[in-house]
């Protein structure tokens, strides 16, 4: 990306930014389902889980709670960008001379922003509902990453969508799949509990190993062969998801 595409990233992404700030309850909505969902979890279902291990059980099913929140905000990613295509925004923003990728990159990075502080407040939650990571620092530097990644990975998917949908509902009925993907995961139960069809699709299914990369680092346990799995996930589904981006604004854009 040059440094002229760079800046007009810039200013897309404070327009994106200043959109969120006069609606907060943009990411306050994003954070409050999975917040509600993992204090019913801990607090109703937590006590007749059992995980086979002895740490706490919030500490067990943070991670696929804070994929389940990144999956909820990238579905305003597809929103947003919907509204910019239908509304003529991207028409106009076509007659200005600015780089055609950064009107995809201000989306994208506005995502990153908007998730970082969902995520942050769940993880606060966490913590007053009685989660204790033993990670270090390091091991804390490696989650953010590993987060950041997963949560630009899924924003280009949303990019997709957004261009794609036909209607408002249509471009964030997408993110349903991967709101529901962490339950047949091990984010909430051991895959061995499940039943063998089911236990061999969870076990192989990307969500899987970033889950058990991230537990694996916030009980100090230190970096495993998944975090190289979730690596590799993350790296094809971005580029694939990157390149189809771009293919279909061109061809959304032609002319």
């Amino acid at each position: 990306m040059s440094i002229a595409a760079l800046h007009d990233s810039r200013l897309l992404t404070g327009r994106s930014l200043r959109h969120i700030l006069r609606s907060p309850d943009t990411i306050i909505t994003t954070a409050i389902t999975p917040i509600a969902m993992m204090l019913l979890f801990v607090f109703v279902f937590g006590g007749a889980i059992n995980t086979g291990s002895s740490e706490s059980y919030v500490d067990y099913m943070l991670p696929g709670i804070l994929i389940i929140t990144i999956a909820s905000g990238v579905a305003y990613t597809s929103y947003r960008l919907f509204l910019d295509m239908s509304e003529g925004m991207m028409l106009r923003l076509r007659s200005l001379p600015i780089s055609r990728s950064s009107m995809l990159w201000g989306h994208v990075l506005t995502s990153l922003a908007a998730n970082a502080i969902s995520l942050l407040l769940v993880i606060g939650v966490a913590f007053l509902a009685g989660f204790r990571a033993q990670a270090s620092v390091l091991d804390w530097l490696a989650v953010a990453a590993l987060l950041l990644a997963t949560t630009l990975a899924l924003t280009w998917v949303a990019v997709i969508a957004g261009l794609s949908a036909k209607t408002v509902d249509g471009a964030s009925a997408f993110s349903y799949p991967l709101i529901l993907l962490p339950f047949i995961s091990s984010a909430f139960v051991p895959t061995d509990s499940m039943p063998k069809a089911v236990a061999w699709f969870a076990e192989h299914q990307p969500i899987t190993a970033i889950v058990d990369s991230l537990r694996s680092l916030l009980t100090g346990s230190g970096v495993d062969a998944s975090i190289w799995v979730s690596a590799a996930w993350l790296l094809g589904l971005l580029a694939a998801a990157w390149g189809i981006s771009l293919y279909v604004f061109a061809r959304k854009t032609r002319g």
